[in-house]
């Protein structure tokens, strides 16, 4: 079963949205998206082989990647998250997801490293912490959630004994309140203007409510490409971004949002398929291919539920891209190199 046939169609929806929201947008999308789909042959044709031998070479070299953008990267909206390339903002953070799920994968392959051993857990713990923190700090607190989440699961499912796992978890969830207190001002605002909506409707709740309304105004079959009233004039912030979702619902109605829905979960079900798979190899290979799988499953799940949750105003406002939908070469380019890179 491909991946890349669902992820075409998603493309294809994700750039009809964008022509009737943004005409320059949709041209440099559509290059992106021809890039990227060349990436994914590329890297199919290059083999999992290539990678999984320099996957540690890969992991420093974004990792230097994430520290060059956090002192020289473009700043916009008070964030540091790219680096320009003249030809390409390149977000290394997003590039950085698959790769590490795959250097995560391949250190834990063994079977017979986790007999008790602290050690091992601890470097796994740094291997994470380091890229997690930049990425916090540049603030992309929704990116830096997401390697938390890629890390949890496949931590959890690796043969690290529980009680490291359970340990790090309490201690996490003991100092998880402090976070508050490093957190920028406009992410608490988000979180206070999702659990009272109406505390200030022009103001920190502005994006959420405006999100709601336009997801609603689509209807069954929605206003029509171009046609989107909130998303076109708008009176929508951020509608090919963080808020696509509810822009092309706008246009295509529930029906176009259900679609893409679907396709996404057919997306999740091929992953799960493969990782059952995976999971009853019974070696070292193909337990690592488990662990990459469990991971990009964790990955996708985790964006698409929070993405489409905040576009619907069930979740408090993140910056998670959604995939293919949302604009942005990066987020594109590593989606695909992930599903390239699952067997």
């Amino acid at each position: 079963m491909s991946l890349i046939i669902p992820s075409i169609f998603l493309i294809i929806f994700g750039l009809f949205n964008l022509f009737g929201l943004n005409q320059e947008l949709f041209f440099r999308q559509l290059l992106y998206s021809i890039i990227g789909l060349i990436g994914y042959f590329v890297v199919k044709s290059i083999g999992k082989h290539f990678f999984r031998v320099n996957i540690r070479l890969l992991y420093y070299f974004l990792l230097i990647a994430l520290i060059v953008t956090f002192i020289i990267g473009i700043e916009a909206r008070g964030s540091k998250r790219w680096l320009d390339l003249y030809f390409f903002r390149f977000q290394a953070s997003e590039f950085f997801k698959p790769i590490f799920a795959l250097f995560l994968s391949q250190y834990l392959q063994s079977k017979d490293v986790f007999k008790n051993d602290l050690n091992l857990f601890l470097r796994s713990i740094l291997y994470f912490f380091i890229p997690f923190i930049i990425i916090f700090k540049q603030p992309d607190l929704a990116n830096s959630i997401t390697f938390l989440v890629i890390y949890l699961v496949i931590i959890f499912f690796s043969k690290i004994p529980k009680k490291f796992l359970a340990i790090f978890s309490g201690i996490s969830v003991v100092f998880l309140p402090l976070l508050w207190f490093f957190i920028k001002d406009y992410q608490k605002d988000r979180i206070i203007s999702f659990f009272n909506p109406h505390l200030d409707k022009q103001g920190i709740a502005y994006n959420m409510i405006q999100s709601v309304i336009t997801t609603g105004s689509g209807k069954f079959f929605g206003r029509g490409l171009g046609f989107g009233t909130q998303s076109r004039l708008f009176f929508l912030p951020e509608n090919t971004t963080d808020f696509a979702f509810a822009s092309l619902v706008e246009q295509f109605g529930f029906f176009g949002g259900l679609v893409v829905i679907l396709l996404y979960s057919y997306l999740i079900f091929v992953v799960i398929k493969r990782a059952v798979t995976f999971f009853y190899e019974r070696n070292d290979e193909g337990w690592s291919n488990f662990l990459f799988s469990i991971g990009l499953l964790s990955y996708l799940v985790f964006q698409i539920f929070v993405n489409i949750g905040m576009n619907v105003g069930l979740l408090p406002v993140a910056g998670v891209a959604l995939p293919f939908i949302s604009y942005g070469g990066s987020s594109v380019l590593a989606v695909l190199i992930a599903f390239a890179l699952l067997p």
